[in-house]
């Protein structure tokens, strides 16, 4: 077993370290696809780095970053693990991409998953990519386990409260 495994571990496979996976990342490496990024800012949510997480938004949607109920949300939960359900585009040669995906955790004691379709945007400067939001192909996204209150953090990970976000 790695001492320090990667939170975005892959439910089937064996864990990678933090330093080979996700941390490179946290450090300002670009992600070079779309599934690296929802990699990163699921490690990101599971390690508290609530800057990488603003900072991996693109920048029309950090104007709704809530910064405090993001802080809360990762600080009181427990992160199982990511399972990447597909991944279109995305890659070395596009320029956008959407990634579903199922997030597991524990929050407030019960055992939860949430699957989302996210949509994702190459970032110019850097060649890496940005989270945009939810997928329009979708609905709000699934949570299984107690459902969110209107001022809890949205569980798509956007960092806005779910009233404002998903639940609108």
């Amino acid at each position: 077993m790695i001492i320090d495994s990667c939170p975005c571990r892959r439910l089937d496979a064996a864990p990678l370290a933090y330093a080979a996976c996700c941390g490179p990342l946290h450090a300002g490496a670009p992600a070079a696809t779309a599934e690296a990024l929802m990699r990163s800012r699921y490690s990101a949510f599971a390690r508290g780095d609530i800057d990488y997480l603003f900072d991996s938004l693109a920048p029309e949607a950090r104007k709704d970053f809530d910064r405090k109920s993001t802080t809360h949300w990762a600080a009181s939960s427990e992160w199982h693990g990511l399972e990447i359900v597909a991944a279109e585009q995305g890659g070395a040669g596009d320029e956008t991409g959407v990634v579903e995906f199922v997030a597991h955790f524990t929050m407030e004691g019960e055992r939860r998953a949430h699957r989302e379709r996210s949509s994702f945007r190459r970032n110019p400067e850097t060649g890496g990519w940005w989270f945009v939001d939810e997928a329009k192909t979708k609905k709000a996204p699934l949570v299984l386990g107690k459902q969110p209150g209107r001022n809890d953090p949205c569980p798509c990970g956007s960092g806005k409260k779910y009233k404002k976000c998903c639940g609108a």
